[in-house]
């Protein structure tokens, strides 16, 4: 299988089916690792692969640095999954998020904020880099 924009873009349809279902049940208000639980629930329902809580590695010089750095979801080896339960997604999420992206390799990002009335329009915040970019279409 070749990454594409396109896989890319199916995963991120169906990450984002997973956590609509999940906030259809439970709605706002509960704390982020109820979420976490859930969405892993129902993505494994659905057979869609992922590490939760996955280390993600620091280098730096050739060094690799001791940190407690996670990444609360990393779905097929290609997408990073930031989950919150805030009133407000902050510009320090987002660049925590973009910055896994950058650690990991990983092309595109996905900032899940299930504090919210409407998910799919106002708590999801999808993310791409330079790698996106130099993705083929198919």
């Amino acid at each position: 299988m070749v990454l594409s924009k396109s896989l890319l873009k199916d995963l991120v349809y169906q990450v984002n089916g997973a956590a609509i279902e999940v906030h259809k049940a439970l709605g706002p208000g509960l704390l982020e690792s109820v979420y976490h639980e859930c969405l892993k629930h129902e993505l494994a329902l659905r057979n869609i692969s992922f590490q939760s809580e996955m280390p993600v590695p620091v280098f730096y010089k050739g060094l690799e640095v001791e940190t407690r750095l996670r990444c609360d979801l990393y779905v097929e080896n290609m997408l990073v999954v930031e989950l919150k339960a805030v009133d407000q997604v902050l510009p320090i999420h987002q660049a925590m998020l973009l910055t896994y992206m950058k650690l990991l390799h990983a092309p595109e990002g996905l900032m899940i904020n299930f504090n919210v009335t409407h998910l799919f329009s106002e708590g999801q915040q999808t993310f791409v880099n330079e790698i996106f970019r130099t993705l083929p279409e198919f």
